[in-house]
């Protein structure tokens, strides 16, 4: 077996595993490598290239449902909803201008790392619309879990298990999703509030009202100027966006209803639909902190009325950057570069929130000494280890990529 195999089809991605199984050998899982930097280095023999496991299965688009290799690019699903004007309802984010990469990435690639865009506020995670797959454990056994339906009672729900498990538990062949139709209509207020702060409680009232918001970020005035939308490049001052879609006549009630709500705030001027998807495309690539791409960057969750406290701690950091989304709920951080990559900072910047960080872009020396994933407490850890021995009692899957001094997740 070669240092680096690349199977066809599903049979002989079982074949491969299984001869990795029958051989402790630990591989490497890669589809596109877009996604590659995230996480731990990979402690592994044998790399395992699946993306040949690409192309279009079935897509109905009267059902709401899709199938593809896992290995399918995201821009070619997206262009092929495009033309039935559905999309992929979580807003995958495409990384590889942040990560220096080449290409979006895969479906599968997004499923395993669970990555969301903008519209989870109101569409849900990855993992609510990942219906179904096909793959091969760790064991070198094929199987299958989820359906094209989105009620599933027939037994446990994998799909929800594989989803964030960056390739820990299994290599996927097929993946089933769900798809929705694309808005309409869609405008952005864009707020002119003071503080970080002030802006979290502008974005916590839109998110109580019946204006159905699809999207609410708030990016400082040092990233402001990062934007190609013209408005906002020139605005010099920290603005808050909150989106709305839907049908046009829906969508101006809505959106003169929020505007007087969010006077109180500040200024709120309304931005075009063109300029609208430009944006929200640069918030759900993180593109704001893209040009310097030799700094660590962390991924921090935290309950939305937390996310401005986090933005107060990186502020007292020298010449850190960071903007939120998710109404707080999701701050992006950029730190200058130092081998601690003020992980121990970042993380006591949530504490006692049950919020948690992810080290997303870091060089490898960064990645192997630091914690790049949330510590798990003990129980959960000790479950998660049990888990990964179900799947992959071995530990030939991605070992390390998540934990150090264990195999996988």
């Amino acid at each position: 077996m070669a240092d680096t195999a690349k199977p066809r089809d599903a049979g002989e991605l079982q074949e491969a595993i299984a001869w990795a199984a029958g051989t402790k050998t630990p591989i490497e899982l890669v589809g596109s490598g877009s996604r590659r930097v995230i996480g731990r280095p990979v402690d592994a023999a044998m790399t395992l290239d699946v993306s040949a496991l690409a192309g279009i299965d079935c897509y109905e688009p009267d059902e709401l449902v899709l199938t593809a290799g896992a290995a399918t690019p995201l821009v070619e699903i997206e262009a092929l909803l495009a033309q039935r004007n559905q999309a992929l309802a979580f807003e995958p984010p495409h990384l590889d201008r942040l990560l220096g990469g080449t290409g979006a990435g895969t479906l599968g690639g997004i499923i395993a790392g669970n990555l969301s865009g903008p519209r989870r506020l109101k569409a849900g995670a990855v993992r609510d619309h990942f219906l179904g797959f096909s793959g091969v454990s760790g064991r070198g056994e094929t199987f299958k879990s989820g359906s094209r339906v989105m009620k599933n009672v027939t037994g446990y729900d994998l799909p929800k298990l594989i989803a964030g498990s960056w390739g820990t538990l299994a290599a996927l062949s097929s993946v089933t999703v769900k798809v929705l139709p694309a808005p309409e209509t869609e405008v952005t207020l864009a707020v002119a509030t003071a503080t970080a702060e002030t802006a979290c409680q502008a974005m916590s009232l839109a998110m109580q009202s019946a204006a159905e918001v699809s999207g609410a970020a708030h990016v400082p005035e040092d990233l402001t100027g990062a934007s190609v939308v013209k408005t906002v490049a020139e605005a010099g001052r920290r603005l808050t966006f909150l989106r709305l879609e839907g049908i046009a006549p829906s969508v101006a009630y809505r959106a003169d209803a929020l505007t007087r709500l969010l006077c109180p705030f500040g200024e709120v001027a309304m931005m075009a639909q063109d300029d609208s998807k430009v944006l929200w495309r640069e918030i759900r690539d993180v593109a704001f902190l893209a040009d310097r791409p030799q700094l660590p960057l962390w991924r921090v969750s935290v309950p939305p009325t937390a996310g401005h406290r986090v933005m107060a701690v990186v502020a007292a950091i020298g010449e850190a950057r960071a903007f939120m989304d998710w109404a707080g709920g999701l701050v992006w951080v950029e730190v200058p570069k130092a081998l601690h990559g003020y992980a121990e900072v970042i993380r006591a910047s949530f504490a006692g929130s049950g919020g948690h960080a992810t080290l997303i872009r870091a060089c490898q020396e960064m990645r192997a000494a630091l914690p790049v994933f949330e510590p798990q407490p003990r129980p959960l850890a000790e479950l998660s280890a049990r888990v990964k021995a179900a799947f992959d009692p071995l530990g030939i899957l991605n070992p390390g990529r998540m934990y150090p001094g264990h195999r996988g997740t």
